[in-house]
């Protein structure tokens, strides 16, 4: 079976329950001072967040690790020129990290699918490139249901005044993408880790010693970023595959979401309600908003998202779906208790053990859940740089 497909309810096993635990971290520079040092530091981090991941009866077939980063424009104008692409300049295009299929056939129909999407929506795709990978550590239950790694460019359209409107109009392109070609089986291993002009991920169903060997881009020191964030996956009780592994578009998630059905139930009751003057009639082309098929981490990514490209900031939409125990908080701020308040009429707490860090690509952080069961540490350091994660010890570094 692709493990890229949702394994269906049978038996004892009933996808509703799925849940994580895992191990998650980032590194950011304080000043956005972007590097090669930063991914390479990130990888470090990932490897020493091993044993917070698993692996099948295979020791070397994993439960999933992957790195988000903010878009290496100088490491994606080098390949892309490689191809005969030229690329504009940095933030008029976007990248997406697709998963395809192994068939050529296959593939070259879902691009193709994929291109009229793009071009239903005004934006014009520059290229395709094939991302280079080195299986040759992974184990065969990995190798079986291994998707070929693509990138696509797409050339922003100058009626797009903002990043936010370009990543509004990615994200529109996504979804339909999705129903065009992964819900018509098209191709069933069709999958855009990510689609933005802020950030791209390097994920699979790896080990985490294996992230840096099976993408050789990560070895490149061209490839640049002022932040990265980390996950290495233990899937408690739930399959692995491919698109399972995180960071997710803009989390990575240490815990499980226990009120999941209520905010699946409340998200797909408000959904026809939805208004927004930044997606006006487009909002219609998002729907369904959540992926019920995927896990608890995907589907709180799903609902971030929307909040976010809705208008909100990060840490906004964070708190209020994330919100801290406030009501009978001596030290919180009468005006912190009256955002919380507020929000609560607009939504329902995401709760959970759970430590969730989150990136726009632009700004990085982390929240607990309300009672903190899923504790992360975190080190400022004198050369602006501020490591988390779900541990402490995970970077070497001098007391």
């Amino acid at each position: 079976m692709n493990s890229n497909q949702p394994i269906p309810k049978q038996g004892l096993y009933d996808p509703q329950f799925e849940h994580d635990a895992c191990g998650v971290g980032f590194i950011v520079h304080m000043k956005g001072k972007k590097s090669h040092a930063i991914v390479a530091q990130a990888l470090t981090i990932l490897v020493n967040l091993d044993h917070r991941g698993a692996c099948g009866c295979e020791t070397n077939t994993g439960d999933g690790a992957g790195l988000l980063m903010q878009l290496p424009h100088k490491f994606l104008q080098k390949v892309a020129n490689s191809e005969g692409i030229a690329l504009p300049a940095a933030g008029q295009y976007g990248v997406g990290m697709i998963y395809a299929s192994p068939d050529l056939a296959q593939r070259e129909q879902s691009r193709r699918a994929f291109e009229q999407v793009v071009a239903n929506e005004g934006q014009k795709v520059l290229g395709w490139r094939d991302v280079p990978t080195d299986n040759s550590t992974i184990g065969n239950t990995a190798k079986a249901s291994e998707p070929f790694m693509q990138q696509v460019f797409i050339q922003r359209d100058p009626s797009l005044l903002d990043d936010l409107a370009f990543e509004r109009k990615l994200y529109i392109i996504r979804k339909l993408s999705h129903n065009a070609i992964r819900a018509t089986q098209i191709d069933p291993f069709w999958y855009p880790s990510s689609l933005s002009c802020r950030t791209i991920v390097y994920k699979g169903m790896l080990m985490p010693v294996q992230v840096g060997q099976y993408f050789p881009d990560l070895q490149d020191p061209d490839i640049e970023s002022a932040l990265a964030l980390v996950h290495s996956r233990f899937s408690t009780n739930t399959f692995p595959s491919w698109e399972r592994a995180h960071p997710y578009r803009y989390i990575a998630h240490n815990g499980e979401i226990n009120t999941l059905r209520g905010n699946i139930n409340w998200m797909n009751a408000r959904q026809s309600l939805f208004e927004s003057e930044l997606f006006g009639d487009d909002m219609q082309k998002i729907q369904p908003v959540v992926n019920v098929e995927g896990s608890d981490s995907l589907i709180f990514d799903n609902a971030l998202e929307l909040l976010v490209l809705a208008g909100r900031s990060l840490p906004h939409a964070m708190m209020m779906m994330v919100p801290e125990p406030w009501t009978a908080h001596e030290s919180m701020s009468d005006a912190k208790k009256a955002f919380y308040q507020y929000h609560s009429c607009l939504m329902e707490p995401w709760d959970g053990p759970a430590s969730i860090a989150f990136t726009d690509g632009t700004s990085i952080g982390a929240v607990l859940d309300r009672n903190g069961l899923r504790p992360s540490r975190y080190y400022v350091t004198k050369d602006d740089l501020v490591i988390m994660a779900s541990e402490a010890g995970v970077f070497p570094i001098e007391p």
